[in-house]
């Protein structure tokens, strides 16, 4: 069992940001860095996991993670091929400004709300897209300008979503973010079999209750929902690919498929014929 990876991000001489597209579909990355990190990718469907926060996307997502915040990577498990664009920032990446200078408010208290994970939709994620694929065309200085701006617009913007708004909660997790690596990476290797409560609370040196107590308080979710929603996540992704929905029942781990088709409708507000059927309606209307 691997702990949580601390990233050690690399900079380029004379620069104070990373910029670059890694391809990791097939490693389960959970990891944290003291670095800012700027999200953008494009792919069928996908797991989004920051923090305690676990849901998933369809079609891109671009989320904004603040420093030390845990989060897997979000190209994990992806089947067809993707595009991804990552920003990596130092927490001092234009000095005392941004907490100093009036004319960056916005972006200051942008950075602060980064701290419980924002993912942005709609518009702003549109636009913000289109800029941050045109990035590598520019030289490094206009590229720092036009990060700048563009965290300008996102701290205007009012479509966005905070992924972790228990700040409590979020603070008690990052201080035991090891354990919690520990138990995602336990699930996620487990969900299409049966997740033993009693065994993944042995690996974190809890008794069965209290590492019940201890997940309750975590993610808010008792272990077997919490278990059911990852699948139901990964149900998701395996149905926009087209997959058979019986196929897909027994792939994550439902023995029922009635239960399936009740939990997924209890989840998501429909079942999952309906899920299949509205997403491929909508993706043909798009092309």
């Amino acid at each position: 069992m691997n702990e949580i990876q601390l990233e050690k991000v690399v900079f380029e001489p004379g620069k104070s940001f990373k910029l670059f597209s890694p391809r990791l579909r097939n490693t389960f990355l959970w990891h944290y860095h003291p670095e800012y990190e700027l999200v953008y990718v494009e792919a069928d469907a996908g797991i989004r996991h920051v923090g305690s926060h676990i849901s998933g996307y369809t079609q891109s997502d671009l989320v904004f993670i603040g420093s030390n915040l845990p989060h897997l990577n979000f190209d994990y498990r992806l089947r067809n091929d993707y595009h991804q664009v990552v920003i990596q920032l130092r927490s001092d990446f234009l000095g005392g400004a941004i907490p100093t200078s009036p004319e960056f408010s916005a972006i200051n208290q942008l950075f602060k709300r980064s701290a419980s994970g924002i993912a942005f939709y709609g518009d702003t994620r549109f636009i913000a897209a289109k800029r941050l694929k045109k990035l590598g065309e520019l030289s490094a200085f206009n590229q720092l300008m036009e990060l700048v701006d563009l965290f300008h617009f996102l701290a205007n913007s009012t479509e966005f979503e905070l992924l972790n708004d228990d700040h409590l909660s979020l603070q008690f997790f990052l201080k035991d973010k090891i354990r919690m690596g520990a138990v995602y990476e336990y699930i996620d290797a487990n969900y299409n079999r049966k997740p033993d409560v009693n065994i993944v609370a042995q690996k974190v040196h809890l008794t069965t209750p209290a590492f019940c107590r201890y997940f309750k308080r975590q993610t808010k979710m008792t272990f077997t929902d919490f278990v059911n929603q990852y699948r139901i996540e990964l149900a998701k992704n395996l149905l926009m690919q087209d997959k058979n929905i019986t196929e897909v029942c027994y792939a994550v781990g439902f023995e029922s498929l009635s239960y399936f088709n009740k939990l997924f409708n209890k989840i998501e507000g429909k079942n999952p014929s309906a899920f299949k059927s509205t997403w491929h309606h909508n993706t043909s209307d798009q092309a």
